[in-house]
């Protein structure tokens, strides 16, 4: 039964079709999965297991009249605790929500469930999201499979975590400065942020938003594809929502490297970087070579990359949550106010400003990708750390300002609006996962998954299991 969890998504949802195995028989083998490692990784923190018995058994039902209940068919899911869920208790990771229970499903939500996926529970997360570090005073912090006393990362910590551990085949995330790609670096796992917009975000404070998106995590690049087909496509609710079918995201990944021009910057624009994860990195690299691809190194303009993110984070912060940290200012940790308080300094100037430089952003990065096919990069500057750590406060001898500064990799890229992937890369001496970020042209979504596809081909890391779960 523990086998049925490290099945690739692919594999375990063609079998359930098939009726090889029974939708409630994989759900069993997760839930023991879970009650057997999630004790000592706190990685899910709302189970419910009731209600998903029910929906597998929904799933076999269909399936044993002939009936199709959609691509992710009897597919254990967990959400993360920053989505609404209709009728599971919905924290953020904060004390004022730890008993608040949603009366709507999230549009993800939504599809997922449509797609047939079967619900398991909730994953923890940073209070409100913020910081690349999960822990909350509701649920505590949660621990990476590969070594529990550091961090998974954040803000999509928990759901990294279950997927390494085999709680669940996928499991779905956000992402503003990283919080997919961070993650999954730390965890040896793949998480995608796509271009905004291809995962309509609903419910939205602003729906019009351009940096926070939600997206796909999984042990390989295939089954991050499979969920995103799920997710992804135009709906109503959303006005940036991109008029694509997901459906094009369930077409093979298969596709011919050679000649693809690829632009390695192995610092982002001149970002300290600590030397095991320049190593791994450097010794990765020619995986790409060996697939056909021409790399180079070469970074695009990122002139007032940092302004840009920061700012429209903060007016995003103040946005949000500067009513609650007004009201209940005890019960907010320290970070989030101290977001909230730079959005709330922040003129119409200021954020006139920086919309000015994005838009100045986009077109430098667009006539960059049409000198290259892809950019690839670190996706985090630092190996996991001391998970009673709140952020690290230097990387490689250079101290940071604050608790965004050590993100960059990943927020440099958020600003961009570019699709981003992190795919696993290797592993330190200390055996650490490292992941590679690899960004494509805006829109081009489904190029991005295939070189992730590739990559991943070439070196072998997807799907290496974490000696928590051995035996």
């Amino acid at each position: 039964m523990t086998q049925l969890c490290f099945l690739t998504a692919t594999e375990l949802a063609r079998r359930i079709r098939r009726r090889d195995v029974s939708a409630i028989d994989v759900l069993r083998a997760h839930v023991e999965q879970i009650e057997r490692t999630n004790t000592q990784i706190n990685a899910i923190v709302t189970t419910t297991f009731e209600a998903a018995q029910a929906d597998a058994q929904r799933v076999d039902a269909q399936l044993a009249r002939g009936e199709d209940p959609g691509p992710l068919a009897g597919l254990p899911v967990a959400h993360k605790d920053l989505t609404i869920t209709k009728g599971v208790r919905t924290t953020f990771g904060s004390p004022i929500f730890k008993d608040f229970v949603p009366d709507r499903d999230a549009l993800i939500v939504e599809r997922l469930k449509a797609a047939g996926a079967v619900t398991v529970g909730k994953t923890n997360t940073p209070e409100f999201g913020a910081g690349s570090q999960t822990f909350n005073p509701v649920f505590g912090a949660t621990r990476n499979p590969w070594d529990p006393t550091r961090t998974t990362g954040g803000s999509s910590g928990g759901a990294a975590a279950a997927l390494a551990c085999g709680m669940v085949p996928i499991a779905d995330g956000t992402d503003l400065g990283g919080s997919l790609r961070n993650p999954a670096s730390f965890c040896n796992v793949v998480g995608f942020r796509s271009t905004p917009g291809r995962v309509p975000m609903w419910p939205s404070l602003n729906a019009w938003f351009p940096l926070g998106i939600a997206g796909p995590m999984a042990r390989t690049v295939e089954d991050a594809a499979l969920m995103l087909s799920a997710m992804a496509g135009p709906d109503p609710r959303s006005p940036i929502s991109v008029h694509q079918p997901g459906a094009m995201f369930a077409a093979p990944l298969g596709r011919d490297f050679r000649g693809a021009r690829v632009a390695w910057s192995p610092d982002l624009g001149g970002l300290p970087v600590e030397r095991p994860v320049r190593d791994v990195l450097a010794q990765a690299l020619p995986a790409l070579a060996d697939i056909g691809c021409v790399v180079e190194e070469a970074t695009p303009d990122l002139a007032a990359v940092d302004e840009i993110f920061e700012v429209l984070r903060a007016w995003h912060f103040e946005m949000a949550h500067g009513e609650l940290v007004r009201s209940k200012r005890d019960q907010v940790k320290q970070t989030v106010i101290w977001n909230v308080e730079a959005g709330a300094k922040l003129t119409g100037a200021d954020v006139g400003r920086a919309e000015r430089l994005r838009t100045e952003l986009f077109h430098r990065l667009r006539e960059f990708f049409t000198r290259f096919d892809f950019l690839v990069c670190p996706v985090v500057q630092v190996q996991p750390f001391d998970v009673d750590k709140e952020y690290p406060m230097e990387v490689d001898g250079h101290a940071m300002g604050s608790y965004l500064e050590w993100m960059r990799s990943c927020s440099r890229i958020s600003a961009t609006s570019l699709p981003a992937l992190s795919v696993p890369a290797g592993f330190t001496p200390d055996g650490l996962p490292v992941g590679l970020q690899i960004v494509g042209p805006y829109l081009d979504d489904f190029a991005v998954l295939q070189l992730g596809h590739a990559f991943e081909q070439a070196t072998g890391f997807t799907g290496k299991r974490p000696p928590l779960t051995a035996g």
